[in-house]
């Protein structure tokens, strides 16, 4: 599932193509997403220009005209493609581009000059539900969503706080959307191998000099990886259409019983799976 890095890098994109653009027209193909599209749906969106495009967690938030705004998710194999008929070109923007296939195209906005957006998902768990723009506070997905990690909201003294009265793994804290938005299993993995701790320590456990350094360590991580165009695990493309070179960085996912690559290190990486997720630590310097 694409996390905080490679959504901010397929909102990118969308920023580059779509935005400011009015939808002239949209065909739905299929209505039976995670969630079904409302009937309504195209009503509220057909004719629309789209004034800005968000990012909130892992989800895409399109404002309308209308002040109306529709929400997006990629679930577990959703991507959008942009595609220009006179150009033929067609632009990947998001995870799984190698499962692609037409007959996977649920939705397609259509804008002047033959620019389409195409939302293609070949599993179907991405949705695209719509909210007013005076709800979006109060919207169900978004209400009880953790600061986001790269903006200010996030501060160590909140860090703390809630670390410190929270009975769970640290790499599960950080994992839930509540405490903080967009890190999932790959990030956090990676934010924990830098900061030097392990995955399994409970949380309110850790001192004040490791949560200083998992603040440093998020913030560092995300932007990098975002940086460099997100992870490409399964053909992830960038906003440019190059693929994401983060994980060409990755330090312990994926690298199970390879050397730990710390300078001074002599242990290996080990993984572990826990409620149906794998964690990849290093034992030696991860305490």
């Amino acid at each position: 599932m694409p996390e905080l890095p490679e959504v901010e890098v397929t909102r990118k994109t969308l920023l580059k193509f779509v935005e400011n653009k009015v939808i002239k027209n949209l065909i739905i193909n299929n209505y039976n997403l995670r969630f079904k599209i409302h009937s309504n749906f195209k009503k509220h969106v057909a004719g629309q220009r789209i004034v800005k495009i968000l990012r909130r967690s892992k989800y895409i938030l399109f404002f309308l005209q209308n002040n109306y705004v529709m929400i997006s998710h990629l679930g577990m194999s959703g991507k959008f493609l942009i595609q220009n008929k006179r150009s033929k070109e067609l632009l990947k923007t998001s995870f799984y581009y190698n499962e692609f296939s037409t007959k996977h195209n649920h939705l397609e906005f259509s804008f002047s000059k033959d620019l389409k957006m195409i939302y293609n998902d070949p599993r179907r768990f991405g949705f695209f539900i719509l909210e007013k723009l005076d709800g979006l506070s109060s919207n169900k997905f978004l209400k009880k969503l953790g600061p986001e990690p790269l903006s200010q909201d996030l501060k160590k003294d909140y860090l703390v706080e809630r670390i410190k009265k929270t009975k769970r793994t640290i790499k599960t804290l950080l994992m839930d959307q509540n405490f903080i938005s967009g890190i999932g299993n790959i990030y956090a993995n990676e934010i924990l191998y830098l900061a030097k701790i392990n995955p399994n320590k409970m949380s309110f456990k850790l001192s004040a000099s490791d949560v200083c350094r998992l603040y440093e360590a998020i913030i560092k991580v995300l932007k990098r990886a975002i940086l460099l165009g997100g992870s490409s695990i399964k053909d992830f493309y960038s906003s440019e259409g190059q693929k994401g070179k983060f994980q060409n960085e990755f330090k312990v996912y994926g690298r199970e019983n390879l050397k730990c690559s710390r300078t001074g290190c002599r242990g290996s990486i080990s993984r572990v799976v826990s409620l149906g997720r794998a964690s990849f630590f290093c034992k030696q310097c991860q305490n």
